[in-house]
């Protein structure tokens, strides 16, 4: 897929920082829409359908978080990348920034360059096959009381069906494809996020705390100082 068949929605209160950000995104090739807050946001979303949306995080009406957690209750974008670009730097701010379900955090100010080059690296894994190695020959997975369906991002257990947002499908995805099987965190890095996009160190155990409370603590476990494996 090129660069104009990709959309994207950007979302921030500050009219010049749209369209500063419009312009370059369009420069680059990419199809922009905007919107000036959360609840126009998920209006515009639900419309274009679109392929990475970047979000504010201090907005009227409804702010960045909140509007990130009901983007990812829409099961049309299941698989639309959201990242959060914000000032805010600090460690609480993207923790809830990935706790509501966003796949990466820039920090304002950016250069133009630097966020042509981001958005090319996220957008890049919604041009790539996000299907782990399939334990059998089909879309859908069972484990235990665990099946996965690769092709709706749906995951079902104990009867409970539930949609996850991308990145905590792609990491269950990446534990279950070798059950019993320890992931450094260096390899969920590469396989989820990929190499070109920088994420904090926090990243991963805010997204496999986020699992854990969907899946039951028992099926996911820690080994200090190396990484995570699955277990039925």
């Amino acid at each position: 897929m090129s660069e104009n068949e990709f959309k994207v929605l950007l979302v921030d209160d500050e009219l010049d920082i749209l369209e500063f950000l419009s312009y370059n995104l369009e420069k680059a090739g990419y199809k922009v829409y905007t919107a000036k807050n959360g609840v126009e946001a998920i209006k515009v979303a639900e419309k274009e359908i679109p392929h990475l949306i970047i979000l504010d995080v201090m907005m009227p009406e409804m702010d960045g978080i909140a509007a990130c957690e009901e983007l990812r209750k829409i099961p049309s974008l299941s698989t639309t990348v959201i990242a959060f670009l914000t000032a805010r730097g600090e460690d609480y701010s993207q923790i809830a920034g990935f706790e509501a379900g966003a796949d990466d955090y820039i920090t304002k100010p950016v250069r133009p360059k630097v966020l042509v080059s981001r958005v090319k690296a996220l957008l890049k894994r919604t041009g790539e096959a996000t299907q782990p190695v399939e334990v059998v020959d089909t879309n859908t997975v069972t484990i235990g009381d665990l099946l996965i369906d690769k092709e709706r991002y749906l995951i079902r257990i104990s009867d409970n069906e539930m949609i996850l947002p991308r990145k905590e499908f792609e990491l269950l995805s990446l534990l279950v494809s070798k059950p019993g099987k320890v992931f450094t965190r260096e390899e969920i890095y590469f396989s989820v996020w990929g190499e070109n996009v920088v994420v904090g160190d926090r990243t991963i155990d805010v997204h496999i705390r986020k699992l854990r409370e969907k899946i039951g603590n028992d099926h996911i476990k820690t080994l200090k100082g190396i990484g995570y494996k699955f277990v039925d």
